[in-house]
């Protein structure tokens, strides 16, 4: 079995929870790196956006993974420093208006100020890329196969972006800065003729325009002439991963509906974090992870797709994380859960311990 090349995953990754105080600046720690990408979401009951919000395009921009709305830019509740072990934040008070969610301790009446601040380490602000036909901003963790990327569209079929990861993409997701296109996935499990969007329940669909039928090579992705990832002078951004052994995980699997002996998904690694989609049918998307819910089995949902708050409707259908993946120990009967008999699901996972690491360290109990 080879060696993880990182022994200590929260160092490019991390999941933290805290409680909102609406104090301004309020400081979070605990994530075990600087951050240069985080997703946060309010947690408690009601109905509170998503905020994404990365380094590369400032502390002030956000977007939210459940709406096609193009990025705002807060004068209130930004990220004002991006730290060594988290970020510090501002003006997060009820009642202040533009606001990012970070620290509001209850928005919009909702249900307390429950967060969860899913956080990943890039490279910075980024540096000019110019591998491609159009050039891009990029801010790379090759280490962890992580980067972020900025770039301006040509309207062009065929068009090439640098992404800087030195390594192939498994998964890439793009949204139009300014304008109201929808979220584009790229996953490897379904191919560069396919592709998912992030803030619906629709399946894979089928489309040369948004990937030029191309598959990402270790310095470039290619784009068509489609609005949604490359319209001319329109502006975007992309988050692309790369798989990194005992770190990382991108696949996918089929359902078996066995009420007992659901699928087993090797990842190489104790989960932190892992997100699905059914590419076959109709379905949320699905966010669990390790800090939220410590033991399993694994039942708060959470769904990149719209702005519900934190719920346990899958009951028992949830999976169970382990030392070396992820198992589903019950079946599915509708296509919203993650266990229906013969159909697909692609995956992103996460660790949170390596199974074995080059310091020999084995997995911890959660």
């Amino acid at each position: 079995m080879a060696y993880s090349t990182i022994n200590k995953p929260n160092q490019h990754f991390n999941t933290v929870t805290y409680v909102a105080d609406d104090t301004s600046p309020r400081t979070l720690t605990g994530f075990g790196h600087q951050p240069d990408f985080v997703w946060v979401k309010h947690r408690g009951s009601g109905s509170v956006s998503h905020t994404l919000v990365d380094r590369v395009r400032g502390g002030d921009k956000m977007l939210a993974s459940n709406g096609v709305g193009g990025e705002d830019t807060k004068s209130h509740g930004e990220i004002t420093s991006w730290n060594a072990d988290g970020i510090t934040v501002a003006d997060g008070t009820n009642g202040t208006y533009p606001r990012l969610y970070f620290n509001d301790l209850d928005p919009f009446g909702s249900g307390g100020g429950n967060y969860v601040a899913w956080s990943w380490k890039a490279n910075g602000a980024g540096v000019t890329n110019t591998q491609g036909t159009i050039t891009s901003t990029v801010s790379a963790n090759t280490t962890s196969g992580f980067s972020i990327v900025s770039y301006t569209g040509n309207g062009t079929s065929g068009a090439t972006i640098g992404h800087g990861l030195g390594a192939v993409p498994k998964m890439i997701i793009v949204k139009n800065r300014n304008g109201t296109n929808q979220w584009l996935v790229y996953h490897a499990s379904l191919g560069a003729t396919k592709y998912l969007i992030l803030e619906t329940t629709g399946g894979a669909g089928t489309a040369s325009t948004l990937w030029n039928d191309t598959t990402p090579t270790t310095s470039l992705f290619t784009v068509g002439n489609s609005s949604s990832v490359n319209g001319s002078t329109l502006t975007y951004i992309a988050y692309c991963f790369a798989e990194v052994k005992g770190y990382s995980k991108f696949g996918s699997y089929v359902g078996n509906g066995n009420s007992t002996n659901g699928p087993f998904i090797y990842t190489g690694f104790a989960p932190r974090f892992v997100m699905i989609k059914c590419t076959s049918a109709v379905s949320d998307w699905f966010i669990w992870d390790s800090k939220r819910e410590p033991n399993n089995l694994k039942d708060l949902d959470l769904y990149p797709n719209n702005s519900s708050a934190e719920d346990t409707a899958l009951g028992s259908n949830g999976p169970d994380f382990l030392s070396n993946g992820f198992k589903f120990q019950s079946s599915g009967t509708t296509a919203s859960e993650p266990n229906v008999s013969g159909a697909t699901y692609i995956y992103m996972a996460f660790a949170e311990q390596p199974l074995v690491g080059t310091n020999n360290v084995p997995a911890t109990a959660r």
